[in-house]
């Protein structure tokens, strides 16, 4: 069962969505790294900036059903994720619409937010220590963990059937690569470039077995039931909301308001209207 975290101490086309234009482009934790004084060095902050320009720059997946997956008819980009962006701009600046969606992927999402292409990373990014060396994370937004995605009647059922010879497809820059490497060492991982293409492979036979966070995987059942997500999941996959490093004073802001979605109810509303069910307490 997924479950949902708040740690209340402190993861070349464009189309429109909610009004503004689109560009293109997983250890337990509970809370960000706490707030240092530092300040941005460069002048105003992102946070002054967004105020200034009237509009959020978020990066957010374009081919992760449930958290942030372009629509083939209509081109708007929707999921959890890109709700939780929504909410945060009409927190920010009073209105939902008052956002810019950006494709990202999990290689890069962070070089587009060091060079200041978006003001923040709402894409399935888990927290890892390495990964608050380079970025300041929100508190926990979402928990996950890694699973395996086969077709239905394949003889994996857990972790421990990946054998010497056994394919395992991957996304490049994705924390599931390592955790993989490190549960199954003498499998052959194959990595892509993002979610459909792996899961494309999949179906096509070129890998025995798709891994990634539990959450991104059961998106993809919904997207064919000829297949399955199989065992417990292996590694536990905080979601943090990521911005630029030293940008405390937005980091701040988003905790404040991902407290307030909590509190109110708006996040359990749409938890459960991308998840399918009320998130665990």
């Amino acid at each position: 069962m997924l479950t949902a975290v708040f740690a209340l101490a402190g993861c070349a086309s464009t189309s429109t969505t909610g009004g503004a234009s689109s560009t293109p482009a997983s250890s337990p934790a509970t809370s960000a790294s706490a707030p240092s004084t530092a300040k941005p060095a460069g002048g105003a902050s992102v946070l002054d900036e967004i105020k200034s320009r009237g509009k959020l720059v978020v990066g957010v997946k374009y081919d992760t059903k449930l958290f942030g997956l372009k629509n083939p008819t209509g081109g708007e980009v929707e999921g959890f994720d890109v709700d939780i962006a929504k909410a945060l701009a009409k927190e920010i600046l009073g209105d939902e619409k008052k956002i810019e969606l950006k494709e990202v992927t999990s290689k890069t999402r962070i070089p587009m937010l060091d060079n200041k292409e978006i003001d923040m990373i709402v894409a399935t990014m888990t927290i890892t220590d390495e990964r608050k060396k380079q970025v300041e994370f929100s508190d926990v937004y979402f928990k996950a963990g890694q699973s395996l995605l086969v077709k239905k009647g394949s003889p994996i059922k857990s972790v421990a059937d990946i054998k010497k010879g056994t394919k395992v497809l991957a996304v490049k820059g994705a924390t599931s690569v390592g955790n993989i490497k490190a549960k199954a060492p003498e499998a052959t991982v194959l990595e892509f470039d993002n979610y459909q293409d792996a899961f494309s492979a999949l179906k096509a036979g070129q890998g025995d077995t798709l891994t990634t966070d539990n959450a991104i995987l059961y998106g993809m059942v919904a997207q064919d039931p000829n297949f399955a997500v199989v065992g417990d999941p292996f590694t536990d996959e905080p979601y943090g909301i990521a911005m630029k490093k030293g940008e405390t004073a937005l980091q701040a802001v988003v905790n404040e308001n991902l407290k307030k979605l909590q509190t109110n109810g708006e996040y359990d509303k749409l938890y459960k209207k991308w998840i399918g069910e009320a998130p665990s307490k």
